[in-house]
């Protein structure tokens, strides 16, 4: 009987930006440790390595015990292997940018609340812009009278 291979997918994206450059990763749902130990071209050992350094690697354990790693975890894996052996960062360095790529840039909490107040008096009709501040002031005076 013959056997057609798994299908093979090309993942690329800008430089820099993705968590692979150019590489064929198998159109499959979860890569046991062995096919994802070949994908990137390390040791099995290596990869239960970086499980206790990156607390963003946790693959699922099959009934057996077997590794089983969704795809998103190959990528990151392969982003892994990016930082520390091309870029020759150390674990520390690679967890660290791998953290600040996750995180969300937020807005500082001073422009949230003036963004939050803006939003206060954002009316067709309402008050100018202009005349925000002479507005603040008046009732910060009210405010005061009222203590």
């Amino acid at each position: 009987m013959l056997r057609m291979p798994a299908r093979k997918q090309t993942v690329s994206a800008p430089a820099g930006d993705s968590l692979l450059e150019s590489s064929e990763i198998p159109n499959k749902l979860y890569f046991r440790i062995g096919d994802v130990s070949k994908l990137a071209g390390v040791k099995p050992y290596v990869l239960r390595y970086w499980e206790s350094e990156f607390a963003q690697l946790r693959p699922k354990k099959s009934g057996t015990n077997q590794r089983l790693y969704p795809r998103k975890e190959v990528e990151l894996i392969l982003e892994i292997k990016r930082l520390l052996y091309d870029k020759r960062f150390t674990i520390e360095g690679a967890r660290k940018a791998l953290e600040q790529r996750a995180k969300p840039v937020a807005a500082p909490k001073s422009l949230v609340k003036a963004r939050q107040q803006a939003a206060l008096f954002a009316i067709d009709d309402g008050i100018p812009p202009e005349n925000w501040s002479a507005v603040r002031s008046e009732l910060q005076a009210i405010l005061k009278l009222l203590k």
